[in-house]
């Protein structure tokens, strides 16, 4: 069951939270919608499958859909919640449908538009960080051609995001998957287009700037929890991730 809440309207995007509780690892019936969107997981799991091709969805990988497609859904993990964008043609020229690759960058500007959505200014400041998102994300497409390839990526994807013990190394972790550590890097890296450390590291960003969202304050405790080798190593990999350090973090995000 869907629960879209509309956070912003205008007549050329809509933007919505819909929380699904939905809870099946059946596929949905198929449905198709007449707008262009994009839509950006923001705590869950789920499938999506589309003219022919699946794909595994999560903080990390979201998707651009467009009208007329058929689609299906499926909910094996549980209950999701999501951000949806729909768009009038003039702002989706050029950008064609398919899934995309959320790093850190794209996660902070999902992020700057949810506060603006709050903030009021809907025709220049939650337009202007909408843009943004849209220029960040649908740049970056990650394609999924080969079926047994796909379920490698999306396990070892679930193990990091889940925080398996394995995970915290690259061998344990193709240990886990009952896999070459070199097969589990060729076909990752093949699949998402980034080397399993950025992702792993984009995803310990990601809940870095979870915690500074809530008012985090002990960077060198954060580090610990978070299995950084100490505080300067979290700070070098926020900075390289989103050229800001988690101090400069902590007051974009609106924190104090």
């Amino acid at each position: 069951m869907l629960s879209p809440v509309t956070l912003a309207a205008r007549p050329d995007f809509t933007v919505s939270a819909v929380g699904c509780r939905a809870d099946h690892t059946r596929w949905s019936e198929p449905e198709a919608r007449g707008d262009h969107r994009m839509v950006l997981v923001r705590r869950g799991r789920f499938r999506r499958w589309a003219d022919g091709a699946e794909a595994d969805l999560d903080p990390t990988v979201g998707y651009l859909g467009a009208p007329g497609e058929e689609e299906r859904f499926a909910h094996p993990a549980g209950g999701d919640v999501c951000t949806s964008v729909s768009f009038a043609p003039s702002l989706w020229e050029g950008h064609t449908s398919g899934t995309v690759y959320v790093d850190a960058r794209v996660d902070l500007a999902h992020r700057r538009l949810l506060a603006a959505a709050g903030g009021g200014d809907v025709d220049y400041a939650l337009a202007e960080e909408l843009l943004r998102l849209v220029a960040a994300a649908a740049r970056r497409p990650a394609e999924w051609p080969r079926p047994a390839d796909r379920a490698l990526a999306a396990a070892a994807r679930e193990a990091i995001i889940e925080g398996a013990p394995e995970a915290a190394g690259l061998c344990p972790l193709a240990g886990l998957l009952k896999v070459s550590p070199y097969r589990l890097s060729r076909v990752f890296s093949q699949q998402m287009g980034v080397s399993l450390t950025r992702y792993r590291n984009r995803v310990r960003v990601g809940r870095a700037m979870d915690r500074l969202a809530q008012g985090e304050t002990g960077l060198a405790g954060l580090a610990a929890e978070l299995g950084f080798a100490d505080q300067a190593h979290l700070t070098r990999t926020v900075r390289e991730h989103l050229g800001r350090t988690p101090t400069a973090l902590r007051r974009l995000l609106g924190t104090r």
